[in-house]
């Protein structure tokens, strides 16, 4: 993406609107959902004070890529957000978007006292290890993860 069009690149609050470009998007990651469950998914992460849903907006493409992060109050650590989700269009990888994503994620956490980000990635990421180590984040554990129906 040339400087003018990054410029161009318009970080915003995801809106209801949105949910059909957060649907296609979120099946590009491997999580398919239809836009009436985004739309749903949207209008129940409340307060704003615990969430934040940003999307990347170009003018000539629309909706590129989303971010949710949250709020962690935890108990073993100071209070900490999380980025749930990152994603930016196949085909639109690696010119920036992300990066301002995570930025508006960053800003959020300081505004509403956190002291730390955190991010989960799946061991078969490994574009998206490189993107967070640029961006100034330390790989600090492996884990496991478990998951059951309720």
């Amino acid at each position: 993406m040339a400087n003018a069009n990054r410029n161009e690149l318009k970080i915003r609050r995801a809106k209801s609107g949105d949910a059909p470009q957060l649907a296609e998007l979120s099946g590009q990651l491997g999580y398919p959902a239809t836009a009436a469950q985004i739309r749903e998914r949207l209008r129940r992460i409340k307060p704003a004070s615990d969430h934040a849903v940003f999307v990347a907006e170009s003018p000539t493409n629309g909706v590129i890529g989303w971010l949710h992060v949250s709020k962690q109050p935890l108990l073993e650590v100071e209070i900490r957000a999380e980025v749930n989700t990152l994603i930016v269009a196949d085909g639109k990888r690696s010119l920036g978007a992300g990066a301002r994503l995570l930025t508006a994620a960053e800003d959020w956490a300081r505004k509403h006292g956190c002291k730390g980000m955190s991010v989960r990635s799946n061991v078969n990421r490994e574009r998206a290890h490189k993107f967070y180590e640029r961006n100034g984040y330390e790989h600090y554990k492996t884990q496991k993860s478990f998951r059951k129906q309720l």
